[in-house]
């Protein structure tokens, strides 16, 4: 671990870890149960300054690498894989999106109250009819003598209910399919934007998530994220970045399954000893631990690419994938160790299993990860 890690790193390690043992841990089966969102425990990731980890020191930010955010997410994901996906959403698609592409004005108002925790932000690109091909917006953005207007609708917005600033990608020309797809700044309480929270997900049920429909909803010039016609670019771009930090939230909840099998297994006694000395939970084990610390390695080489400035999309394609199957294949083998007890739902393994589903599914579900590393390889030749 320390020939892997420096020494800030392992500082950041051991206060996130330790933070999440103390407070994310104990909690996180009760927020599943009643599906309400962690207020407290966003409120404590704000005090400690993980809410502006990666925004700059000038608007009050940490100003941290891509690779010591991994770090953090692992940890915090281990501990309330909900709670992970809140924090994440906020940082690498909401405030990444500002970082990057927003006006000088644009930062300077939204920055600071994005790494003080004051405000929590939300990125809307999802739409009932799009899915996979995220270039298929059916949200209208038309042109107004003071900006635009726009109506539609989207789902499945993450932090939706709670975001006070939403990055919403509408077609500003129909007609000119992803190149006519533009990006703005929506405050929840703009008139004619409207939020309906969607209950009932199989995991990572402390979390919220909305419907957002757009009813003449009327913005200013200035609330446009960058210039007209780069929504799609920029979707694409923080989109690309930001799937990392789900390879690392794969890996801390794997982590977390791992741990538990080890607990289990070596307290757990068949056939006159600890399922621990059967040779077969063994060579679960090791196949388990094998598969995150590879996935682990894909995710820091993609961070590390990033933070040097060097291309990274196929590398972070090959870290989320990898990440989230090996995710799927150590909850299940979880599971399997705990046998009947795994199965019901006061079984920390249980929602581990469910947490860990959606991994394959957002920023990209694994079969659009392996068109994105096939293509990069295609295009390598």
């Amino acid at each position: 671990m320390k020939a892997l890690f420096n020494e800030e790193e392992l500082m950041l390690k051991a206060v996130v870890r330790e933070f999440a043992d103390r407070e994310l841990i104990p909690k996180a089966p009760e927020y599943d149960k009643t599906e309400s969102f962690p207020w407290d425990n966003i409120h404590s990731l704000s005090s400690m300054g993980l809410m502006g980890l990666t925004i700059p020191e000038e608007y009050g930010g940490a100003n941290s690498t891509y690779a010591q955010l991994m770090i953090a997410v692992e940890e915090l994901a281990r501990g309330c894989a909900a709670t992970s996906v809140i924090h994440l959403t906020h940082l690498s698609l909401g405030s990444e999106s500002i970082i990057r592409f927003g006006s000088k004005t644009q930062q300077g108002y939204f920055l600071p109250k994005l790494a003080s925790g004051e405000f929590l932000a939300a990125f809307a690109l999802t739409e009932p009819s799009s899915g996979s091909d995220a270039s298929d917006i059916q949200t209208i953005a038309l042109r107004t003598k003071e900006g635009y207007t726009i109506n539609g609708s989207k789902t499945f917005i993450t932090n939706g209910p709670e975001a006070d600033v939403l990055i919403v990608f509408a077609a500003t020309d129909p007609n000119d399919g992803a190149h006519g797809i533009s990006a703005f700044l929506v405050q929840k309480d703009t008139p004619g934007f409207n939020v309906t929270e969607q209950k009932g997900k199989m995991g990572m049920r402390a979390s919220s998530t909305a419907e957002l429909s757009f009813v003449d909803c009327h913005l200013n010039e200035n609330e446009r994220l960058g210039l007209e016609g780069e929504g799609f670019h920029i979707a694409m771009s923080i989109i690309d970045s930001s799937r990392m930090t789900v390879a690392a939230q794969a890996i801390g909840i794997g982590q977390a399954a791992l741990e538990e099998a080890l607990k289990y297994s070596n307290h757990r006694v068949t056939f006159g000893k600890k399922l621990i000395h059967h040779q077969a939970i063994q060579f679960m084990l090791a196949d388990m631990a094998t598969r995150l610390e590879a996935a682990r390695l894909l995710t820091r080489r993609a961070a590390q690419l990033k933070d040097s400035g060097r291309e990274y999309t196929k590398e972070t394609a090959m870290a989320k994938l990898a990440a989230a199957e090996a995710a799927h294949y150590v909850c299940d083998k979880a599971l399997q160790i705990h046998g009947g007890y795994g199965y019901f739902n006061s079984s920390v393994v249980e929602r581990l299993y469910r947490d860990q589903r959606v991994t394959e599914i957002y920023e990209g579900t694994s079969e659009i990860q392996r068109l994105v590393i096939a293509r990069n390889l295609i295009k390598e030749q």
